[in-house]
C-alpha cells in the first residue's frame, strides 16, 4: 500500500513531497528523473522535481503564485501551466502510474475556497489560471481529493493574516493528480488539517493520497 504525502516547508515559495509505503517501498530510494520544465528556465518562484520509487513516478509541483495580476508574473504562471501541461501528455504516453503532487497555486472550483467574493481578484482564481487546470484535469488525470470529496469544502492552505486559521478561511490549493493507472490503485485522499494548529506549523497542511 502506497501513502505519498506533499508536505510544504513552512515558507509558502517552497515545498518538499514525501514518499512512503507499507510494503518494500519503504526501504526504497527515489531515482530522479527530471528536474525543472522545458521551454524556459526555472526560478525561485517555480519548481518541479520529478522521481520514481518501485514503479511509481512522482512529481513535486510548485507552480507561481502569479500575483499581482494582470502583469508579467501572472503571465508568467499561465505560461508554466502550458509547460507543465506538455511534460503531463508526454507522462501519460508512457502508461505508467504517476502522481503529480504539489501546491498549483489554483483554487479550481468555488466551493474550493471560504469565500468566493474575497478571492475574486485573486491570481489563485481567474478564469484564465482555472482554464489551464481544467486542459490538465482534461488529459485524463483525477483530482485525488475533489474524488475523495465531491462536495468540496476542504481548505489545504490558511493565510498567517487575518486570523484565516482561527476563522478556517482557507481554500484549497494543494492538488495530487493520478494518471489512469494511479487513479485505478486509488484507496483514499486527505488533508491533515491539525498540522496547521501547530506552533510555527506552515501555512499549508499536509496533503496525500493513497495507493493501492
Amino acid at each position: 500500500m502506497w501513502k505519498t504525502a506533499h508536505e510544504p516547508a513552512r515558507q509558502h515559495s517552497s515545498s518538499a513531497a514525501g514518499l512512503g509505503s507499507k510494503q518494500a517501498a519503504r526501504d526504497a530510494q527515489p531515482v530522479e528523473r527530471q528536474k525543472g520544465l522545458a521551454g524556459e528556465p526555472e526560478d525561485e518562484h517555480s519548481r518541479y522535481i520529478e522521481a520514481e520509487v518501485n514503479g511509481v513516478v512522482i512529481a513535486s509541483i510548485y507552480l507561481p503564485n502569479g500575483t499581482p495580476q494582470p502583469g508579467p508574473k501572472f503571465d508568467d504562471k499561465l505560461r508554466w501551466i502550458d509547460r507543465l501541461t506538455a511534460r503531463a501528455r508526454d507522462l501519460l504516453a508512457e502508461e505508467r502510474p504517476v502522481v503529480l503532487a504539489g501546491d498549483y497555486n489554483v483554487i479550481p472550483n468555488d466551493d474550493d475556497t471560504f469565500s468566493v467574493r474575497a478571492m475574486a481578484e485573486d491570481a489563485l482564481m481567474q478564469p484564465e489560471s482555472r482554464q489551464g487546470y481544467r486542459a490538465l484535469l482534461a488529459q485524463g488525470w483525477t483530482d485525488s481529493l475533489r474524488t475523495q470529496f465531491p462536495r468540496g469544502g476542504v481548505w489545504t492552505f490558511w493565510d498567517y493574516q487575518a486570523g484565516a486559521w482561527q476563522r478556517d478561511a482557507g481554500f484549497r490549493i494543494d492538488h495530487l493528480l493520478l494518471s489512469p493507472l494511479a487513479a485505478d490503485r486509488f484507496a483514499g485522499a486527505g488533508v491533515d488539517k491539525a498540522y496547521r494548529g501547530r506552533e510555527k506549523a506552515s501555512d499549508h497542511a499536509p496533503t496525500w493520497v493513497q495507493l493501492r
